[in-house]
């Protein structure tokens, strides 16, 4: 008999939308005082299944259990009154309030008057009970990325959630605030809540999780699994339904001459604030260079001002010793900067795939020849030579295994990562000398995440320069031959070896020169 109470039972929910049956038949019990991690690959039906519970969505079939009674979920305020919540991969929070309104907003009480004090102090309390230590009358936009986190589960907690749903919820978080966070769930495992865990990252799944159930393509590949008896590789065959290599083979070359060289960039961001201060850094060929750093301290900013998509203020871009981009140049002629960059042999695969890496309602056929249509044999005059279009598009996609019924099909139909192998197929087929990628692998599966990486290793080895700028350390470390730490729009310092725990303090505002007197001071 299991002394563990099902604090939430799901049998067999079966959810089908136009043309994809997205949940078949599945099973999944979640018990008192565990994290549960719900694996899959994009478009398993991971979304589906955690939506249905939060009443996002209604079951086709099946049936939920709720502490043991059947329950029909028809909006998240009924998941919520049976202590089900959700703190999602992107926040929800009104940044000009305070963190105290934030967590009141929306609910009945209080009403009419609001002592906010009153409430300040309960929200005090609640996140010293929980280790959530946040000042409840900071505005959110003063908080950082993991503060904010906080504030969104304690917006949960404070409406009596027993049950949260946790949606990748260390995409955009510092290795020390995972740590954090971690502590925390816990902490709140200790206090009797349940924790359903949803994330690619399969390390943490295993530091983390007491019980693992994997969906692949809609289906139950594996129920309840104890973590303590899978490991990394057991689980990425359970959601992809093959082997997967973890760690890449990276050939040891010596890097050629200097393709990339930013120096002294300045630029703001969409709100006006200066995003770039004064930084300055280069990538040869043959070598990939990483750029480490949490979420929103200038990485968007430098891809799109080194590929001419925002303005800078001051300093120059670079390559192959050819000024592209100058500080101070007119919006006439930065608007010549995007095709210079092209022409001059550089590769972007930017961060935001649907509105910036492709045009969604066109085929795939035409995304793919965004690039080369001005050139024969695409090019036939001043029309496209339909043909030859289409006699690329399906060599590159078989080439880059695009997933997709036909090349007309619309780009916006495509799951995650076939829209990524579609942007690296346009990327690369152009056989760039500089390739910048900017988060290649978020959001992706271990397989596709894998497929990703070989591509960026065989640009290496075909002499291209490469700028990583990623949000995933695991990964910057194995496939940089540098890493640049960024903070604020600066550079905080340049390491050839680094170990998570020195990257992490780099990119919470520690300079590389006072890590080394530091240490030195504690020998």
């Amino acid at each position: 008999m299991d002394d563990h109470l099902n604090v939430v039972e799901l049998r067999g929910i079966t959810k089908q939308f136009p043309g994809v049956l997205a949940n078949d038949q599945v099973d999944f019990t979640l018990r008192s005082g565990e994290i549960h991690a719900l694996l899959g690959e994009n478009g398993a039906g991971k979304s589906t299944l955690v939506n249905i519970l939060t009443g996002l969505y209604r079951p086709d079939e099946g049936t939920i259990r709720v502490d043991g009674e059947v329950v029909d979920l028809r909006s998240p305020r009924d998941a919520i009154n049976y202590g089900i919540g959700m703190v999602h991969q992107h926040f929800m929070l009104v940044p000009t309030q305070t963190v105290t309104e934030n967590i009141l907003l929306g609910l009945d009480e209080p009403r009419f008057n609001m002592n906010l004090s009153h409430y300040d102090q309960i929200i005090t309390d609640l996140g010293e009970q929980y280790g959530l230590q946040v000042d409840p009358r900071a505005r959110i936009w003063q908080l950082s990325v993991g503060e904010q986190q906080r504030v969104e589960i304690l917006k949960m907690l404070y409406r009596g959630a027993k049950v949260l749903i946790m949606d990748e919820p260390t995409a955009v978080l510092a290795p020390q605030e995972i740590k954090e966070l971690f502590a925390t769930l816990r902490s709140m495992i200790a206090e009797g809540k349940s924790i359903i865990f949803i994330s690619h990252k399969l390390d943490e799944v295993m530091a983390i999780a007491d019980r693992i159930t994997v969906l692949r393509k809609g289906k139950l590949s594996a129920e309840g699994l104890l973590t303590k008896e899978m490991t990394k590789q057991d689980l990425a065959r359970e959601m992809v339904g093959r082997d997967v290599l973890f760690r890449l083979n990276k050939v040891e070359q010596t890097p050629g001459n200097t393709v990339l060289a930013v120096e002294g960039l300045k630029a703001l961001n969409n709100k006006g604030l200066q995003a770039l201060r004064g930084l300055s850094l280069h990538v040869a060929a043959g070598e990939i260079v990483g750029v480490a750093g949490v979420a929103g301290n200038g990485q968007t900013e430098l891809a799109e001002a080194i590929t001419g998509l925002r303005p800078i203020s001051e300093g120059k871009v670079v390559v192959h010793g050819q000024v592209l981009i100058e500080g101070g140049m007119s919006g006439q002629r930065r608007s010549r900067h995007v095709r210079q960059v092209i022409d001059a042999g550089v590769s972007h695969v930017p961060e935001d795939r649907t509105h910036v890496g492709t045009a969604p309602n066109l085929s795939i056929t035409d995304n793919l020849i965004m690039k080369g249509y001005r050139q024969p044999p695409i090019a036939r005059g001043w029309s496209i030579d339909s043909i030859s279009a289409n006699t690329r598009a399906e060599s590159l996609r078989e080439d880059y295994d695009i997933i997709v019924p036909t090349i007309d099909t619309p780009a916006r139909l495509l799951s995650g990562g076939n829209l990524q192998r579609l942007i690296l197929a346009r990327e690369i087929s152009c056989e760039p000398k500089l390739m910048i990628a900017m988060q290649p692998t978020r959001g992706l599966d271990v397989g596709a995440i894998e497929s990703v990486q070989r591509l960026l290793l065989q640009q290496r080895e075909n002499g291209a320069a490469i700028l990583l700028i990623s949000e995933e350390l695991e990964e910057l470390i194995s496939l940089s031959d540098r890493i640049y730490v960024i903070y604020e729009g600066e550079i905080m310092g340049e390491v050839m070896e680094s170990d998570p725990e020195t990257l992490g303090l780099m990119m919470t505002g520690t300079r590389q020169e006072d890590l080394v007197e530091t240490r030195k001071v504690s020998q």
